[in-house]
C-alpha cells in the first residue's frame, strides 16, 4: 500500500489553525486534502469527523502556545511603548522603575544563616553566602519587574482578538446544578479519588457560591485506573441521583473522602436515602453503564487526566486557582459570543 501523508506529526496543530488565524473561518478549510491513501484523498473534514477529539486537542494546544507567545510579545510591546513615552530605552525604563526600587540593604547575617539552613546544603555557609545573596537579589528583581509589568497591563487597554477553540459538551443525562439558562456552563470530568480533584473542590464551591445564578455546573465521571475506589464511588453517586440526591452525595464524597464500599453505604444512610434500594443499586452495578459512557466520552475527547474542564467549550486541564477561574468566568460572562446552554 502506498500512503502519502501531506500532514505530519506536530505540524498537525499548526495546519489546523493556519486558516483560522488568517481568515477566521476554519469551516472553509474542511475540504482541504490532508492525506492520500492509494490515491484516495482524505480531507480535514473526513479526519475531524473520525477523530474529533484529536483535532480539538491539537487546536487547543496550538491556541495555548500561541496565546503564551502573544502574552510575551504584548509585554515587550508595552515596555517599548512606555519607554517611548518617557523618551528612554527599555533598559533605561527598567532601571528607573525596577532596578532602582530594589532595597540596597543586605540581609543580616542571622537572616542569611536561616536561609542557608533551609537549603539543606552540604556546602559550608561561607562558600555559598555569595550565591545566597545573588539568589535573593534575583528574586527581588524578578518580583519587582513582575509588579511593574502588572501595573503597565492594568493601565493599558488590551483586547485579544484570538478566539479559543471550543468543543461544546452535551450535558444531557448529566447532573447539572445552577441556572440552566446561564451564559456560562462548566462541565467537569473528575474522579472522586483523585487528590487534585479533591484539592480543587473548595475552589469550585467558592466559584459556585459567588456566581450563583450566573453559571450552570455539570459533573461527569472519569474514574482513573490507578484509583481503585473511583469506579464504585462514581456508581454510588449515580445511585444517589436515582433517589434525587446526586449533588448532596457528590458533595459528601468530596468532603469526607470515604470511598470504601461500606463507607459509600454509610454516606447514603447519613443522607437518609432508601438504603435497601441504594445498596442493591451499588452491589448490582446498575449505574456502571452511565459511568462507562462518561469515561468513553472523555477518552474520545483525548482527556487522560483529572480534573478537566470545559467552560463554554473551552478546555482546561488540571487545577486552576480561584483567581484564574474567576478571570476565565468573567471573560466568558462579558463575551458576546453565543453561550452554551445546559441541557436538562
Amino acid at each position: 500500500m502506498i500512503v502519502k501523508f501531506l500532514l505530519v506529526g506536530t505540524l498537525l496543530s499548526g495546519f489546523l489553525f493556519a486558516a483560522e488565524v488568517g481568515s477566521g473561518n476554519p469551516a472553509a478549510d474542511s475540504s482541504s486534502v490532508v492525506a492520500e491513501v492509494n490515491g484516495a484523498k482524505i480531507t480535514l473534514g473526513d479526519f475531524e469527523q473520525k477523530r474529533p477529539g484529536v483535532v480539538f486537542q491539537a487546536r487547543n494546544t496550538y491556541y495555548e502556545t500561541l496565546r503564551k507567545a502573544m502574552d510575551d510579545y504584548l509585554t515587550e510591546f508595552l515596555l517599548e511603548q512606555q519607554a517611548q513615552k518617557e523618551n528612554l530605552t527599555v533598559a533605561q525604563l527598567l532601571e528607573k522603575h525596577v532596578n532602582s526600587t530594589l532595597p540596597t540593604a543586605v540581609p543580616s547575617e542571622e537572616a542569611l544563616h536561616l536561609y542557608y539552613e533551609g537549603t539543606n546544603s552540604k556546602e559550608p555557609y561561607e562558600k555559598v553566602r555569595v550565591l545566597i545573596l545573588d539568589h535573593i537579589r534575583d528574586t527581588r528583581l524578578a518580583n519587582a519587574k513582575a509588579a511593574y509589568l502588572d501595573s503597565l497591563r492594568t493601565q493599558a487597554k488590551v483586547v485579544y482578538r484570538l478566539s479559543p477553540p471550543r468543543n461544546y459538551i452535551s450535558t444531557k443525562n448529566a447532573p447539572v446544578r445552577g441556572n440552566a439558562d446561564a451564559k456560562v456552563t462548566i462541565v467537569e470530568f473528575a474522579d472522586y479519588e483523585c487528590p487534585y480533584c479533591q484539592q480543587m473542590q473548595p475552589t469550585l464551591d467558592k466559584i459556585e457560591a459567588e456566581y450563583q445564578g450566573k453559571i450552570a455546573f455539570a459533573y461527569k465521571d472519569l474514574p482513573l485506573p490507578m484509583h481503585p475506589h473511583a469506579q464504585k464511588a462514581a456508581e454510588a453517586a449515580q445511585c444517589a441521583g436515582a433517589q434525587g440526591k446526586y449533588w448532596e452525595y457528590h458533595d459528601a464524597l468530596f468532603k469526607s473522602k470515604q470511598l470504601e464500599v461500606a463507607q459509600l453505604k454509610e454516606t447514603a444512610a447519613a443522607l437518609k436515602l432508601d438504603t435497601k434500594a441504594f445498596d442493591a443499586c451499588l452491589d448490582s452495578g446498575k449505574e456502571q453503564d452511565i459511568v462507562k459512557a462518561n469515561k468513553d466520552e472523555a477518552l474520545s475527547l483525548q482527556i487522560s487526566g483529572t480534573p478537566s474542564f470545559f467552560v463554554n467549550g473551552r478546555f482546561l486541564s488540571g487545577g486552576l486557582n480561584y483567581d484564574e477561574f474567576k478571570k476565565l468566568l468573567d471573560d466568558e460572562l462579558s463575551n458576546p459570543a453565543e453561550p452554551q446552554r445546559a441541557s436538562r
